[in-house]
């Protein structure tokens, strides 16, 4: 009754109430009444998630105060001196290498920023799985890599924790805890009955409880301390968990927790000494002892699994799977569990529920605590057999795994933990149990060798464990803990633990086996191998390396010498199991052989760290020839995959011999077995081993001295690649040293030398392709960095990144020095460590072309010879292959064959066989007498086995088995001599393969013959050819050849020419390595001379005998025959250089015409009348149809142009200082200041007061979302277009651009287009002949003008004929229209009126001149056609405008004309409503494109500079008024006073301070435009004091861009040069130009801007008048007006933001940042490099009708361009229009390279030369026309 009365207080007061009653003494009230009260809170019969019930426990823990406040009180006692922030998954964190002990040490951003990693070697990562900071623990970090924070030892002087803070906690938190636990145990059902959605439904109602408890862990050590002590105590658990008697619901509820337990194959202690007597708790480490080595491994599998593991996938495929039974470690390790207290139970259910992300994230963020570490590591252990069942049951496992690898790297990689849980709770036992487990539930039988009765059981590798990867959290944790040298130790001290793991081991010996297909190809190619390839490095190899990293000095021998004891025990087991006599079978492959590669890597180690003899390793022979067949067999069968002989295996079989050799594999794979091989080749007996190789490479009936045979096994086309395979892998078996005696240093150079060779290489390339010593990716770890780095330079040039033309990025590269190619280059490791055979021959094409270049060898050389580091001694047995019989019969053989062109050979199998005698000749043994005492069946081929003696020896009979139809099969016997005869007599038939059986035979030696009667006849049969072949007949054939003999032929070959060897070579040392077949003959000889007297001897005879002395004659056919093949070859050559230089200089040409469109023609006689003017037509060349002509009315041609709307010029700015990108919150961008926001507020201040057409002619429009029209300079005629655009419709093959929005590119330079536009008919620029100052005086010139305004209806084209042309021109000026969007051309006060669009026109002209000047620089000075002006379509523009622009007709009244020319009655104008715009106010540079526009075409040039020179005066006139507006009261008195001086000399018109004066008086009438506070105007003041200079400075410099405009307008309607000039002289240049001085002025002379004006009527009368304009304007405000006057036409170039140098700066900033419109941190955010918006990429939160923000961003902000960079990928994409594409990246690493998506998280910089290149492109608008990979964006970005 209480508790409720409690319940309805109020919450504070009562837990205040309570908490001083518990802090009484006697207490037991206040402990009854508040159990009571949370009798009622927490009851468990509420819904989960009741909020009433966690307010009160908010309020009860705070005991009364507010839960905020408790919260800051509690953490002010926090003594905590770990970080231990948690993360999930996609976190940004920090991985620093040089602070790191264990290599998945991470931080958090902000200890990372805060503590000082200048220098260290560390990057930035996206968690895969989650993780926590470990800032501050010394056991992963090491010390000087703490943050500030972390760095003082905190816990000394935090004071200790008042007893009564954390009272109410300690009562009510218990409660809590076991409130949630009893709701998971209510809320569980098993899985089969329910869907995975109700366990989600569960944890959604809990989640605020467990949010509860992790706000509770972010207090600090104090409240962690109090969770550790209720989650660790068993008495609390026992009491609240079992269920007292009385309380009904606890018991169900405690029942419900007992049959989760049971149904999870989990018996409860109790359960299991209640019902079985041989189930006892286990004695730590008794178990170990207890399973005695029983010699056999034992094919492992639990007895006591459950009945819901047994039914699991019986039927995979049609395969059975196997399950063997026998004893094992302890068997209560799979399924016993008992749970003592919270946290245990907890852990259960998180692993029941499958890791829900808020348990797991609770439970690591208690891990601060030490008490608790140790006790959850317990616990976590203890479930550790659980937790893998569930993972394999799950359907989630990638999730579940992350989550599992979450937890479990927070507690292995900790070494003191983990050896503390290898003691004490059997951490390794545990783990090897789970993963044989594990395994078993996915055997089958192995089919290898003994198909029927093999054995061996391997997993499936098509199992979804295996296919997914499942077991990777295992083997994860696995690697890890081994990484600990103590954990280590005590594995490899462990022999049952040992056997243990060589039974897992060898589950995946022989997995994945592959058949070759002989007839069909195969149906289904299925892609477990990658499964397999995943399987042996992550649960073999990796552990394997693990284990080798302690194996390193001779303290660990006995350990190495158990792990190789175990590996050859379980080998046996293998051969056994599979059923392996001596012949590996036929046609199978399987390339996983983990227990040979475990024997292999322990070996080396052993040899080269530990000081072991090999021998005492080593098995006995016969055991050695069967640990060679396997990876024997693998290298052939990877010779004949490259054969081709396995293609109906499908594609899937090339990808397993690539993976095999493949970076991240070779370590693990090839070398090891490379290695093994080489191990048996040098213990076995030689000539044993060399026929075993060829047979394997079944080339063996290849091998015979007759021109024809018959090869059993092989195709004829397979034949030479399958020899050449079997050369090569005997070549590098004898050269390569990477186990045999290279140091460590050594084999990194050697590899990063290979890799450099076959290509350039970025540093990232490099590193993930060199496979380091321990190749553990996850260990993060890379051996020797610092070595890496050195090496690197050693070996390597580094070339800085450029920007290719093309557009594509290059990024920073590493090239060969050249002393690498000519030392270095080892062409056998390149084919050793090559993934694709190109890059075999990408090497050797390098190679020459440095031998080219740096002028050693001109022509094709062979791959050079290198010399190898000496063998240890231990592996001196390999150099007697080099010194066998059959290894020299081989040789011989081939010389022969080549010599004498037998089919099938080749250039490749000469190389090798020379390279095996160099070897042989530089490696020799010293000969043991011994040798020669039994009979050898190839004596009568070379009498001893060293290969110097052998190499004059001479053969002169040999007997061959051949086909019948062979030429060799002579008709008559040959006449026997009877020197030879005996001779004759021996010679013997050369089988190797009879050979070698006798050799395995003796040497095995068995005492029963069954086994060798098994074997003989599978061989036998297996050679018998099939079918019936025509029968062989033996034959005698004379060689009388010797090696060197042979030798000598072939140089002669090889040189073309008769004795082309020179025995004088023979005493000069051997030649260089460099070189082809002839240089690697001559040396061979000259070291066989040099190193025995008698081959010295012998080749002087030969050479002797070669070189009679022949006719003349003949030598001189021969030697015409090969200068007539060299004459030949030149002259073709030559006639190829010819031909291909016509057809550049033809291309060339072509070029030429096609561009040269608008250069001008040659000046032209022409009559001063215009109308009687004759004009040469303009002729265009059609690249569609090829055509020359004019463009006429009915057949038009046109440009190609590109029309885009830009708003580069409305970004510019005043200040030639590009705008800064903010990266805090204190920085801001202003965009008010920018061109076009300075124009749209003139203009809106104009149409407040004036009337609106006159505003619309007053301004220009543009500046932001103007037309720009770019063309590629080609023409085509416009009929052509229109079939051309048809034929692209017709074409779905497009990619890139939309036909029908009329884009396409140009049919001859591919540039990207979307419009044509008409060429107008007659000349291509207006040739009218400079007519000085034709004599017409000003005012005769004024009057014309005004007579051409008022013909304005008179067309030159009429009307009511309307051609072609007409009809183009219009479709053209609609394109122009749609180009942009409305509201960049709607500024009138009614839209769309004929007054908007006469705006538009002009502005289109004015926008174009304009982004003319910005290409070149701003300015004049370099005049000249720039580039941009060969490509400038302005003239063609402008005729079409005009066109346009005649349809509107100004009136008289209002013409601007009459008010710049005539002085006008006062008053005549203002009958509107509103003024017209006052001439001061006007945009200059808009009237002049007016008048030019709206006058007829062709317009005169008098005329032209007639209309300039009259806009100067008004020009001229506003700098001055804007001067004057901007001087201070007394300077414009003094200037005032100054000027009246002047106004009555002579020149007082064109004398500025005059005009200064006068200006200032009338503007000071009426109105006074200076009647304005100095506060309220902040203006731009001149500096104070004026000097004459600095105003003349200040008027050139407002008058310089009208003159800029006018000389380019000029430029291009009239074709006039314009010259180049400095700075300083632009002002007067420009003026001379535009015609504006009068002749008689010396240029010479420092020029004034005042002496250029010339007045129509008197100069004071005018200004006048245009200043009553303004001073009459009554509505207007002081300072508005001000601000109308004071216009500064200067505007800096357009520039992009400036970057931070460091890209981590914005990252840092933005990747949290939250969008400003959707207030919600982005997942993909970006930002505008333009303008600095921050916007959500693809982000659906901020889609305004159907389309994103980046897209609606990019029209707004560059009217349909923008330039975006992404945040999380350091990358930058343009949007342009409807397309997109990936530009690149302009921060780039400390090795020049791009790291996209941030992936490998490197310090990234700016690279300022492609930001420069990126801006380039943005200001030119090019990004069109350089960027190639363009595609839709469909509104989505």
């Amino acid at each position: 009754m209480m508790a409720a009365s409690l319940l309805r207080r109020d919450k504070r007061a009562t837990a205040a109430q309570l908490k001083a009653d518990l802090s009484r003494t006697d207490n037991s009230s206040g402990v009854r009444q508040l159990q009571e009260l949370l009798d009622g809170v927490l009851d468990p019969e509420r819904p989960a998630g009741d909020a009433e019930a966690l307010d009160w426990c908010r309020c009860l823990v705070a005991g009364g105060d507010g839960f905020e406040e408790f919260c800051r009180t509690v953490r002010s006692y926090d003594n905590a001196t770990l970080c231990g922030l948690v993360w999930t998954a996609n976190f940004v964190a920090y991985r620093c290498r040089t602070c790191g002990i264990s290599p998945c040490m991470s931080l958090c951003a902000e200890c990372f920023n805060s503590g000082d990693h200048t220098g260290h070697d560390f990057n930035m990562f996206r968690s895969q799985a989650g993780g926590a900071c470990d800032c501050g623990d010394g056991n992963v970090m090491r010390e000087s890599g703490f943050c500030r924070r972390h760095r003082l030892k905190t816990g000394e002087n935090i004071p200790s924790v008042p007893r009564d803070l954390l009272l109410m906690s300690e009562v009510v938190l218990p409660r809590f805890i076991i409130n949630i636990v009893q709701y998971l145990r209510d809320g569980y059902t098993e899985p089969d009955t329910a869907t995975e959605r109700d366990l989600q439904k569960v944890l959604q109602q809990l989640e605020p409880q467990i949010s509860f408890l992790e706000d509770l862990t972010k207090m600090g050590g104090a409240m962690r301390n109090v969770l550790t002590k209720i989650l660790t105590n068993p008495q609390t658990f026992k009491e609240l968990s079992m269920g007292q008697e009385e309380n009904l619901y606890a018991k169900k509820n405690y029942e419900k927790y007992l049959a989760a337990l049971k149904s999870s194959g989990l018996v409860s202690m109790e359960e299991k000494l209640r019902h079985g007597p041989g189930a006892v708790e286990p004695v730590p480490g008794a178990g170990v002892g207890a399973f005695g080595l029983q010699g056999e491994i034992p094919c492992w599998t639990p007895p006591y699994l459950s009945d819901e593991d047994q039914d699991g996938g019986q039927n995979v495929g049609q395969r059975k799977r196997v399950k063997l039974s026998s004893s094992t470690k302890d068997p209560s390790i799979m399924d016993t569990l008992k749970h003592k207290c919270f946290l245990e139970e907890l852990l259960f259910w998180t692993v029941k529920y499958e890791f829900p992300q808020k348990m797991v994230t609770f439970l690591l963020n208690m891990l601060p605590d030490q008490d608790y570490k140790i006790a959850f590591t317990k616990t976590f252990v203890q479930h550790y057999a659980f937790i893998m069942k569930t993972l394999m049951k799950s359907h989630e496992s990638d999730t579940m795994s992350n989550r599992i690898v979450h937890i479990s790297v927070q507690l292995f990689s900790n070494e003191e933990l983990a050896r503390h849980m290898t003691e004490e709770c059997q951490l390794l036992d545990i783990m090897v149990t789970v993963l044989l487990y594990m395994m078993e539930s996915c055997l089958i039988k192995c089919e290898l060798q003994d198909e029927e009765n093999s054995r061996h059981v391997v997993v499936n590798c098509g199992e979804a464990l295996l296919k997914n990867n499942t077991y990777w959290p295992l083997v994860s944790d696995f690697i890890n803990i081994l990484s600990h040298q103590s954990v280590a130790k005590r594995f490899l001290e462990d022999h049952s633990l040992l056997i243990l793991w060589m039974s897992f081991v060898s589950s995946f010996q022989g997995m994945n086996l592959n058949k070759r297909e002989m007839n069909e190809h195969v149906e289904f190619e299925s892609q477990t191998y990658y499964a397999a390839f995943a399987a042996e490095l992550e649960a073999c190899a990796q552990p394997m390396w693990g284990l080798l990293t302690h194996c390193k000095v001779k303290e660990t021998q006995e350990y190495t010498k158990t792990v190789v004891r175990y590996c050859l025990e379980a080998l046996e087991v293998w051969f056994d199991a599979i059923g392996f006599v001596d012949e590996p079978t036929p046609n199978q492959l399987t390339f996983h052989l983990p227990l040979h590669r475990y024997y292999a890597m322990f070996l080396s180690k052993a040899v080269k760290c530990q000081g072991l003899e090999l021998d005492s390793l080593l098995p006995d022979q016969e055991m050695l020839m069967k640990i060679m067949v396997h990876p024997l067999q693998i290298q052939a069968c990877l010779s004949e995959i490259h054969s081709n002989m396995w293609v109906r295996n499908g594609l899937q079989i090339k990808g397993q011999a690539m993976t095999y050799v493949q970076s991240h594999f070779c370590n693990s794979m090839i070398d090891p077995d490379i290695y093994l091989l080489q191990v048996c080749a040098s213990r076995l007996d030689p000539d044993y081993f060399i026929s075993s190789v060829f047979e394997r490479f079944k080339v063996v009936d290849l091998l015979t001295m007759a021109s024809q045979h018959q090869n059993a096994v092989l195709e004829p086309e397979q034949e030479r690649p399958m020899l050449e395979g079997a050369l090569t892998f005997l070549v590098i078996l004898l050269s390569l040293r990477i186990h045999l005696g290279m140091a460590d240093d050594e084999i990194l150079r050697a590899e990063m030398v290979a890799q450099l060779c076959m290509n350039d290489r970025t540093h990232s390339t490099l590193l993930d392709l060199i496979s380091f010593t321990n190749p553990n990716p996850k260990s993060g770890i890379v051996p020797g960095s610092c070595s890496f780095e050195a090496m690197l330079s050693a070996v390597a040039d580094f070339k800085a990144p450029v920007f290719e033309p093309g557009g594509s990025m290059q990024q920073g590269m590493y090239t060969p020095k050249a002393e690498v190619w000519e030392k270095e280059f080892d062409p056998i490791m390149v084919v050793l460590r090559t993934v694709y055979r190109r890059d075999v021959q990408s090497a050797m094409d390098r190679y020459s072309a440095f031998l080219k270049q740096s002028g050693i060898h001109s022509g094709n050389p062979w791959p050079p010879y290198k010399e190898r580091t000496p063998l240890h001694p231990c592996y001196k047995g390999l150099v007697r292959l080099l010194h066998c019989k059959t290894l020299h019969i081989v040789i011989f053989t081939l010389l022969y064959k080549i010599s004498m062109d037998h089919q099938n050979m080749s250039e490749h199998v000469l190389c090798m066989v020379l390279y095996l005698i160099e070897l042989g000749l530089d490696n020799l043994v010293q000969e043991d007498q011994e040798q020669e005492v039994g009979p050898h069946c190839h004596d009568s081929w070379f009498p001893s086995t060293s290969l110097l003696s052998n190499l004059h020896h001479v053969i002169n009979f040999v007997r061959v088995r051949v086909p019948e139809s062979a030429p060799e099969v002579k008709k008559e016997p040959p006449p026997s001599t009877s020197a030879e005869a005996p001779a004759l007599g021996q010679a013997q038939v050369f089988s190797l393969v009879a050979e070698r059986r006798r050799r395995f035979q003796e040497i095995i030696n068995r005492s029963s013959r069954e086994a060798d009667q098994a074997a003989r006849p599978k061989s036998s049969s297996r050679w018998a050819p099939p079918g019936t072949p025509p029968p062989l007949v033996t034959e005698i054939l004379e060689v009388r050849e010797s090696m060197l003999s042979l030798l000598l032929k072939l140089h002669r070959k090889l040189s073309g020419h008769q004795g082309s060897f020179n025995p004088e070579q023979l005493d000069e040392p051997p030649t260089g390595i460099h070189g082809d077949g002839v240089t690697a003959i001559e040396r061979i000889l000259t070291k066989a001379a040099a190193r025995s007297h008698q081959n010295h001897r012998c080749i002087l005879e030969l050479c002797a005998r070669s070189a009679p002395p022949a006719p003349p004659k003949r030598s001189s056919s021969a030697d015409k025959k090969i200068m007539d093949k060299e004459e030949r070859r030149q002259r073709a050559r030559e006639r190829q250089q010819k031909l291909l230089a016509e057809f550049a200089s033809r291309q060339k040409s072509f070029m030429e015409t096609a561009m040269d469109v608008e250069s001008p023609e040659a000046d032209t006689a022409m009559d001063l009348d215009a109308s009687e003017q004759q004009e040469a037509e303009a002729l265009y060349d059609c690249v569609i149809c090829g055509q020359s002509g004019p463009s006429t009315d009915e057949r038009p041609a046109g440009l190609v142009v590109l029309l885009q709307a830009t708003s580069v010029l409305g970004h510019r700015s005043r200040s030639a200082e590009p705008k800064k990108l903010p990266t805090s919150d204190e920085e801001h961008i202003y965009p008010a200041d920018t061109c076009g926001a300075t124009h749209d507020v003139r203009l809106a201040l104009l149409q407040r007061f004036f009337k609106d057409s006159s505003c619309l002619q007053s301004v220009s429009i543009g500046w932001d979302g103007g037309v720009y029209v770019q063309t590629c300079g080609h023409t085509l005629h416009i009929d052509c277009h229109k079939s051309y655009m048809e034929s692209l419709r017709n074409d779905q093959v497009l990619q890139g651009f939309s036909v029908d929005k009329g884009e396409f590119t140009c049919p001859l330079c591919r540039q990207f287009a979307n419009s044509v536009l008409p060429c107008r008919p007659g000349q291509g620029t207006e040739i009218s002949a400079w007519h000085g100052h034709s004599g017409k005086s000003l005012s005769v010139l004024i009057k014309e003008v005004e007579d051409l305004q008022d013909q304005l209806g008179a067309f030159p084209v009429s009307i009511s004929t309307e051609s072609n042309l007409t009809k183009e021109m219009e479709s053209v000026i609609k394109d122009i229209k749609n180009t942009t969007q409305k509201k960049y051309m709607d500024y009138g006060k009614n839209p769309g009126s004929p007054d908007n669009d006469f705006l538009f026109m002009y502005s289109v002209a004015r926008t174009n001149l304009e982004l003319e000047l910005v290409h070149r620089g701003g300015d004049l000075c370099f005049g000249g056609a720039s580039a941009a002006v060969k490509r400038s379509c302005l003239n063609q523009l402008f005729h079409v405008l005009a066109m346009h622009m005649r349809l509107y007709s100004i009136d008289s009244a209002y013409n601007p004309w009459t008010r710049l020319t005539r002085s006008l009655i006062p008053g005549s104008l203002c009958d509107d409503d509103a003024p017209e715009v006052p001439m001061l106010f006007r945009d200059v540079p808009s009237l002049l494109i007016i008048f030019v526009l709206t006058m007829p075409q062709p317009l005169r040039k008098e005329h032209f500079t007639c209309v300039a020179k009259v806009l100067y005066t008004l020009q001229f006139t506003q700098a001055i008024a804007a001067l004057s507006a901007k001087l201070s009261p007394e300077e414009r008195l003094a200037w005032s006073t100054s000027g009246a001086l002047k106004k009555n000399e002579s020149n007082a018109q064109r004398c500025w301070e005059a005009l200064l004066s006068h200006v200032i008086g009338e503007l000071s009438k009426g109105k006074s435009v200076y009647d304005v506070d100095s506060e309220e105007m902040p203006m731009v003041r001149l500096s104070s004091i004026c000097s004459p200079q600095s105003i003349e400075y200040s008027l050139q410099q407002f008058c310089l861009p009208f003159l800029r405009l006018s000389c380019l307008l000029q430029h291009h309607l009239y074709g006039d040069d314009l010259p180049g000039c400095s700075r300083e002289e632009e002002f007067s240049v420009l003026a001379h130009c535009l015609g504006l001085l009068p002749s008689t002025v010396n240029l010479s002379s420092p020029l004034t801007s005042a002496s250029c004006l010339e007045w129509p009527i008197c100069a004071f009368d005018l200004m006048s008048q245009w200043c009553a304009e303004v001073t009459g304007l009554t509505e207007m405000q002081t300072d508005q007006t001000v601000s109308l006057l004071v216009q500064d036409p200067q505007w800096a170039a357009p520039s992009l933001l400036q970057l931070p140098e460091n890209y981590n700066t914005i990252f840092q900033y933005y990747h949290r940042k939250a969008c400003s419109s959707c207030k919600r941190v982005p997942k993909d955010p970006a930002l505008c490099l333009v303008c600095g918006t921050f916007v959500c990429l693809k982000g659906t939160c901020c889609k305004q009708q159907s389309c994103c923000e980046c897209v609606q961003h990019s029209q707004v902000c560059g009217a349909g361009t923008g330039i975006f960079l992404l945040i999380n990928a350091s990358v930058i994409i343009i949007i342009r229009g409807h397309r997109f594409c990936l530009w690149g990246s302009v921060y780039l690493d400390a090795h020049g390279e791009e790291d996209r998506d941030l992936r490998r998280g490197k310090p990234l910089f700016l690279c300022e030369e492609r930001y420069r290149v990126l801006e380039q492109q943005w200001v030119s608008h090019t990004f069109d026309h350089i960027n190639k990979r363009w595609g839709p964006h469909y509104n989505g970005l």
